[in-house]
C-alpha cells in the first residue's frame, strides 16, 4: 500500500481543525492549549477552534495567541449548555462580542443527547435542552440566536441536537442567511442520513466530518468518502473531535485522518477544501 505521509503532512500546511477539547477542563482531556497550538504551529497548520461543552473558550484564545508566540492561531467558541444558560442569547452576544467564531447549539445538555443516556463524565442532573416549543416549532430565543450571530457574522452549528431539530435549525438558518454547520452527523447520537446531508448542502449548510466518528466505528471511512462525493467537498470539512485523555494528540489524528482520505482516493484539490477552504469560509476568513 502507498504511503501517504508525507502527502498528508504538506496537505496540513496551512491548514485547521475545528473542533478539539483541551485543558483546562472539567473533562478529562490529553493536552492544554499551549500544547495545542505548538503541535499544530509544528504541523504548520494556521489555526484550531477551541471547543468546551461547558463555558466560552474566547478568552482562553485571546491569552493563547497573545502568550504562546506560536505560528497556529486559538479561534474561541461557545456551546450552549446549561452552565451558559441553555439558549442564552446574551451569552451568545457576550461571546461572539469578544471573538467567538462559533456558536454550537446544546451539546451534552441537549435533550436529544440526554435520551442517550449521560455521556462519559457527565457529573450533574438536568434536564434536557430542546429548541422546539410545545407545538414543535422554533423556540423564539432561537431566532434572536441567529440573528445576533448573523449580524456578527460567525456561524452557527446544531450540536447534540436531534435530526430533526438539527434540520430545521439549519434550514432556517439559511433561509435567514446565517451561516450554518450540521455537527458531526455520523456521530451515533446525532446521525443523519446521507441524502439528507446532501439536501441541506444544497442550501448551503456546511457538513462536518469527524475522525473520531470513524475511530468509534459509528461510520466507515469509506462511508465518510462516499458521503463526502456526495454532497460535494465544497460543502463539507474535516474535525479530529480529539483531545481525551488517553487518546492520540489532534495534530497525530489529523494526519491520520488525511491519509486515510488519501487512501480512498480523494483528490489534493478536495482535501484541501476540507481542510483548507471550507474551514476558512466558516471562520469568516476567506
Amino acid at each position: 500500500m502507498k504511503n501517504f505521509d508525507d502527502q498528508a503532512s504538506e496537505l496540513m500546511q496551512g491548514g485547521y481543525d475545528l473542533h478539539i477539547h483541551t485543558l483546562p477542563s472539567v473533562f478529562p482531556r490529553s493536552l492544554d492549549c499551549f500544547q495545542l497550538v505548538a503541535e499544530a504551529s509544528q504541523a504548520g497548520m494556521k489555526g484550531v477552534v477551541l471547543k468546551s461543552h461547558y463555558e466560552s473558550t474566547v478568552a482562553r484564545a485571546i491569552l493563547i495567541n497573545q502568550y504562546a508566540h506560536a505560528k497556529a492561531k486559538a479561534y474561541g467558541a461557545v456551546a450552549l449548555n446549561w452552565p451558559v444558560g441553555g439558549l442564552n442569547v446574551y451569552a451568545v452576544e457576550n461571546a461572539l462580542r469578544f471573538g467567538a467564531k462559533i456558536i454550537w447549539m446544546p451539546t451534552r445538555d441537549a435533550k436529544n443527547s440526554l435520551t442517550f443516556g449521560n455521556m462519559s463524565g457527565d457529573f450533574f442532573d438536568r434536564p434536557g435542552i430542546t429548541i422546539l416549543d410545545q407545538k414543535g416549532h422554533l423556540k423564539n430565543c432561537v431566532y434572536e440566536i441567529m440573528d445576533v450571530v448573523k449580524r456578527y457574522d460567525a456561524t452557527l452549528a446544531s450540536g447534540h441536537l436531534s435530526p430533526e431539530e438539527s434540520v430545521l435549525l439549519c434550514k432556517e438558518g439559511r433561509r435567514r442567511g446565517v451561516r450554518m454547520v450540521l455537527t458531526h452527523p455520523e456521530f451515533s447520537r446525532t446521525i443523519v442520513p446521507a441524502e439528507i446531508q446532501e439536501e441541506l448542502a444544497k442550501e448551503g449548510v456546511f457538513i462536518e466530518k469527524v475522525w473520531l466518528n470513524v475511530v468509534q466505528k459509528s461510520v466507515s471511512i469509506e462511508q465518510m468518502v462516499s458521503t463526502i462525493r456526495r454532497i460535494g467537498s465544497g460543502s463539507a470539512f474535516i474535525t479530529t473531535d480529539r483531545g481525551q485523555k488517553g487518546s492520540p494528540h489532534p495534530t497525530i489524528e489529523m494526519h491520520r485522518f488525511v491519509c486515510a482520505l488519501l487512501e480512498q482516493g480523494l483528490k489534493d484539490s478536495e482535501i484541501r477544501d476540507l481542510i483548507h477552504n471550507v474551514p476558512e469560509v466558516i471562520l469568516g476568513l476567506e
